[in-house]
């Protein structure tokens, strides 16, 4: 298989769990709302909000919007950079395989991490894959909640020959509204 094969695999894979999570699919039984209210359901209801992002020297790097939806089973996230980029995930507790997961969809890469608590903080790991050149490295991510109700997010992926290298390093802070 090819790594264009690979990426569009992928990414219709990650659709198609979007698609079924967002309500698309309809079952043939009647459907019965899932208890999502148990408290791994929650673990990650600290990133909700609406929030400006900036990097560690200050500098704006956009704004998200984190919403829960389905009756609390789905997180959305709706990122806007500073630059006019755009990208959008989907966070879920999955029961079945007690972790929750991301998938992280944008014009330049895919994102597919999955993890839980880690004391205070949630830390996913996965794979990211560059939607331009097919090219699939480890990645992860943590979110750590901060004093005054902010959080920060910090990703690293792998690279050959260079290890872990921070992707994204940023502190949320909640837009009063």
């Amino acid at each position: 298989m090819t790594c264009k094969s690979k990426v569009i695999l992928r990414i219709t894979w990650s659709v198609t769990v979007g698609v079924i999570l967002l309500g698309g699919a309809r079952w043939s039984h009647a459907e019965v709302a899932a208890d999502c209210s148990a408290a791994a359901y929650r673990a990650f209801d600290f990133w909700l909000g609406r929030w400006e992002v900036r990097l560690a020297d200050g500098r704006l790097a956009g704004s998200n919007v984190i919403e829960a939806s389905r009756d609390g089973c789905l997180l959305t996230e709706t990122w806007t950079g500073a630059a006019g980029g755009e990208g959008f995930s989907l966070n879920f507790y999955d029961p079945a395989a007690d972790r929750w997961r991301q998938v992280w969809v944008s014009a330049g890469s895919v994102i597919e991490i999955a993890g839980g608590l880690e004391e205070e903080s949630m830390v996913l790991s996965g794979e990211i894959t560059d939607r331009r050149t097919g090219d699939v490295r480890p990645f992860r991510g943590r979110w750590t909640p901060l004093p005054e109700g902010q959080v920060r997010q910090f990703f690293e992926e792998f690279r050959d020959g260079e290890g872990w290298q921070t992707w994204f390093d940023g502190i949320y802070a909640k837009v009063l509204e």
